[in-house]
């Protein structure tokens, strides 16, 4: 979806919301990306996790045979691997707790130099430091613009005690939006979506995270619901799709490899613009 996206966009950020590296072959996965990349010109940034609540996380663990223990390990030591891959300039080698490879080929350099942004999906404490200590940006998806204040306060925070400047790490925001003429045709929408694309009711999603039905600008007089306005930094630069009014789309059916597809109008604040 991404290299199709690439070779349409011209200035579009594109990105993941969220992989998760550790269920995937690295090496292969960071040359995937890296020829991402080069398709775009420099437009990707790769935002990763270790999983989510519900069947996208400890189910797609099981899948793949891959351990849920020490998942944040995983993920740490994959993303450490994939560095190393994008600034070598010949065959090396790389020796971790849980990766082994006495013999790593030259693998196809990025479009940048050190490769697409790596950001961190997650909210908890540990996910707050690991993304201040080691990652290029921060996707929450907190339901609770309280705890996104709180967080990038962490994030930062974490940043300076690692002798980082916390000022060069982004800040986004996962979310999902639908634009409809009333809330509540849009929270029907939502409630079907959620339960194909993460296997739980609406209500429970918006524990977890911001899932909004907005009022078209044309139907003031259809109310909505919205969290509050967000940290300056994390307010988007991208346009929100705007969906006519017309009839209501079926949800989206959740994707081959068992992911959730993204609706039109779901992107995340700041950069990337997710294309799932």
């Amino acid at each position: 979806m991404l290299s199709a996206a690439a070779a349409v966009t011209e200035r579009v950020t594109l990105g993941t919301a969220a992989l998760l590296p550790v269920l995937r072959r690295p090496v292969q996965a960071a040359q995937t990306l890296a020829s991402i990349d080069l398709l775009s010109g420099g437009r990707l940034t790769v935002a990763v996790a270790a999983g989510f609540p519900g069947r996208l996380g400890r189910p797609l663990y099981d899948l793949s045979q891959v351990p849920w223990e020490r998942r944040f390990a995983r993920l740490d030591e994959t993303v450490a691997l994939w560095r190393q891959l994008r600034t070598a300039e010949g065959p090396s080698s790389f020796h971790g707790e849980f990766l082994d490879f006495d013999s790593l080929p030259q693998a196809t350099p990025p479009y940048r130099p050190g490769g697409p942004p790596l950001w961190l999906g997650g909210a908890t404490p540990a996910a707050l430091a690991r993304t201040g200590r080691r990652y290029d940006g921060w996707l929450p998806y907190p339901p609770d613009p309280a705890d996104y204040r709180t967080g990038l306060a962490a994030v930062r925070r974490a940043a300076g005690e690692s002798g980082r400047d916390p000022g060069t790490i982004a800040a986004g925001l996962f979310t999902s939006v639908l634009v409809t003429d009333t809330p509540d045709r849009g929270r029907g929408a939502l409630e079907q979506y959620s339960k194909v694309n993460y296997g739980m009711p609406l209500e429970t999603l918006e524990t977890i995270q911001g899932d909004h039905p907005v009022p078209d600008r044309r139907n003031p007089g259809g109310g909505g619901r919205r969290t509050g306005p967000l940290p300056r930094r994390g307010r988007t630069p991208c346009r929100l799709p705007h969906r006519r009014p017309g009839p209501r789309r079926p949800a989206v059916p959740a994707g081959a490899a068992g992911g959730p597809v993204a609706p039109p109008s779901q992107l995340t604040h700041e950069t990337p613009c997710d294309t799932h």
